[in-house]
């Protein structure tokens, strides 16, 4: 258990912690001459039982506030330090409400310095504490009264925190690793040594971890928790790590960051999350109001957005939307701390929701919805509850790991669900089975409609198909979707094209016999540069609205596409350069590749090649940036007959959690 001291400056926090352990937490040689804490101090209280007692010695300067918010988030258990002369002062309720917002509900009031006052002044002061407390998430903390200089209460309170600790539940170690940085230095022989609070889950010797939210890979070389040398630190344990890599350096790492397990790394710079703005306020707040946020050990600018409102009064809560200065890392349901930007006063704080928050349609009701099931404590219970939410269809891989779950936590609040679940692209898009009924009924219908209006068209864009209905999926997870079982002897995939099974567009009369003259001219050694409109036409000697005709027909029955004016191309040529393309892009460097390298394996001249590169820009195969292209994967199977992303299959998991893998 962890033991986090709070309290007015002067008011003896440091002193109690040695009295308690026989350790000096200040450690630094500007604290020892001006005799008041400005880092944090740690120092630690071996038990019989090998229970090992940790303490985190903050700041109670105001010009702190910042460092004993570091030390506090990562604190179980709240020793609050009032010293009996003075009474409850500035830090004091400043600590206090910071202790509150963290929602830290276990705790001690420590009154020292009880051998300098009357019994008569003990009493006024503990009712004093009692009226502060009353309000807060230590309301129920008793107190004890100390001297630190005579050892009046010493023995008592080790006790009690001996027994809490004992009685203590550790925190869930089966989620992924997390671990907040608040120390970062270098030591002969070993180099660079992390400390921090374990936030979730384990990790052991020769772990490969990430810093976050720089992305600097690193390998565990040793782990000591509770100061002292083990293979394994876990949730709860205050730890330090012997991180080594090619660029992990002392200035490499920064107060803030977080070592994480590596598929715990996405920094996030805007957050859905609610929050409570303190009752003693000057002020109601408004939008885009700027503020400091702290979570961990990071201090970060902020603009809040309100959600609920124009205006955030003083001790009122509301969700908002936190547009930070620069990205951290960060999980679900963390909370943090708000403090006005000259750093001199904290307003308030609260708990993220979503680190995913959009940045427009942020105050609809479908929004509001799916905020109020991801606020939800427990993961099976938030899981479900999004579900029922628009679009109804939800990538398990990112909630888990926003949530910091483990492989095994996925399962567990899946193991309820009866779920249909599209996985490609990194991601696992799921859907109940309801829902997803509902998804196939509207996109017959929405099939049916096209037929309906467009009778001699091949089918219904992909791209378009997937944009028109109501549960909108991921494009890689859509493609998967329309290859289910549910779905495969209805409907037909044709290249960038989807059409009901039934539907069988026919040549009108003489056009087809047309046709049959046309494609071997677009064909052959010719295919990559092939003639245009007028050119087939004075080869063929037919007139040239016929041939266009003829072609545009061609066009909606996915045998041709129209790269540029009256300039078509046969389907399989078009899956021919898409795979040309991606095979430049493969020998480029980072995959960006210019339309002279594409046009020389081509050989069909630049105009052309710099025609058909801005064809596919306009079907999304091809992302443009100047004089550079990528491909986009998601879309290269538009024109042609295999499904790039085919490798994984809709997946769906029975009651009992077992997945029956079936591909369409």
């Amino acid at each position: 258990m962890i033991v986090g001291t709070a309290g007015h400056i002067d008011h003896g926090k440091t002193s109690l912690v040695r009295a308690l352990t026989g350790v000096d937490g200040d450690r630094l040689k500007e604290e020892k001459a001006r005799g008041i804490t400005i880092d944090l101090g740690f120092a630690y209280l071996p038990m019989d039982d090998q229970l090992i007692l940790g303490f985190v010695d903050v700041p109670g300067h105001e010009r702190f506030v910042h460092t004993m918010v570091a030390g506090a988030s990562g604190i179980d258990f709240a020793l609050l330090v009032v010293a009996a002369d003075d009474g409850v002062m500035p830090q004091t309720l400043e600590h206090l409400a910071i202790l509150d917002l963290l929602g830290i509900r276990r705790g001690v009031v420590a009154l020292t310095k009880a051998d300098l006052v009357t019994p008569e002044r003990l009493r006024e002061v503990t009712m004093e504490i009692r009226e502060v407390l009353a309000s807060t998430s230590l309301a129920n903390a008793d107190v004890m009264t100390v001297s630190s200089l005579s050892g009046i209460g010493i023995d008592a309170l080790r006790y009690r925190l001996v027994a809490e600790a004992r009685d203590f539940q550790e925190r869930a170690a089966d989620g992924r690793f997390r671990m907040a940085i608040d120390r970062v230095f270098t030591l002969p022989g070993i180099g660079v040594v992390v400390t921090g609070a374990v936030l979730s889950g384990t990790v052991s010797i020769k772990d490969q971890v990430l810093i976050s939210p720089s992305g600097l890979s690193a390998r565990v070389r040793s782990v000591h928790a509770q100061n002292r040398p083990t293979g394994l630190g876990r949730a709860g344990d205050r730890c330090a790590l012997n991180l080594v890599g090619e660029d992990i350096s002392k200035d490499a790492i920064h107060r803030g960051d977080m070592v994480v397990d590596p598929s715990l790394h996405a920094p996030t710079d805007r957050i859905d999350a609610r929050v409570r703005l303190l009752s003693d306020e000057p002020k109601a707040i408004g939008q885009w109001f700027p503020v400091r946020l702290h979570h961990g050990a990071v201090e970060v600018g902020a603009r809040l957005v309100l959600l609920e409102g124009d205006q955030l009064a003083p001790g009122g809560e509301a969700d908002v939307q936190l547009v930070l200065d620069h990205p951290i890392a960060a999980a679900a349901l963390d909370r943090f701390v708000l403090r006005d930007v000259s750093a001199r006063r904290t307003m308030g704080g609260g708990q993220f929701i979503d680190l995913r928050a959009p940045s427009r349609q942020r105050r609809t009701v479908e929004r509001s919805a799916q905020r109020s099931a991801l606020a939800r404590a427990s993961a099976p219970d938030a899981w479900a509850a999004l579900l029922e939410t628009p679009p109804f269809a939800w990538d398990l891989a990112a909630f888990g790991r926003d949530r910091a779950l483990s492989a095994a936590g996925l399962d567990d609040i899946t193991a309820a669900l009866s779920l249909v679940m599209f996985e490609a692209a990194g991601q696992r898009v799921a859907m109940t089975r309801p829902h997803w009924l509902t998804f196939v009924d509207s996109l017959i219908s929405c099939l049916e409609a096209f037929h309906a209006n467009n009778p001699d068209a091949q089918g219904m864009g992909r791209e378009k198909l997937r944009l028109a209905l109501r549960t909108r999926l991921p494009a890689p997870a859509f493609a998967l979707a329309l290859q289910h079982y549910d779905l495969a002897t209805r409907i037909v995939r044709d290249g960038a094209f989807v059409r009901l099974a039934s539907h069988s567009p026919q040549w009108p009369a003489g056009r087809e016999a047309l046709w049959t003259s046309i494609a071997p001219r677009l064909g052959g050694d010719e295919r990559f540069r092939p003639p245009r409109v007028r050119d087939v036409a004075s080869l063929l000697r037919y007139p040239e609205q016929d041939v266009r005709d003829a072609l545009k027909f061609a066009a909606r029955l996915g045998l041709v596409d129209e790269v540029a004016h009256d300039h078509f191309f046969l389907r399989d040529t078009m899956h021919e350069m898409v795979m040309i393309a991606v095979d430049v892009a493969a020998q480029a460097e980072d995959g960006r590749f210019t339309a002279a390298q594409f046009r020389d394996r081509l050989d069909n001249g630049r105009k052309v090649a710099i025609q058909i590169l801005e064809f596919f820009d306009r079907q999304g195969v091809t992302l443009n940036r100047g004089t550079l292209r990528r491909i986009q994967a998601r879309y290269v199977d538009l024109y042609g007959p295999a499904t790039v992303a085919s490798a994984s299959h809709g997946r769906e998991s029975s009651p009992v959690g077992r997945p029956d893998f079936k591909s369409g």
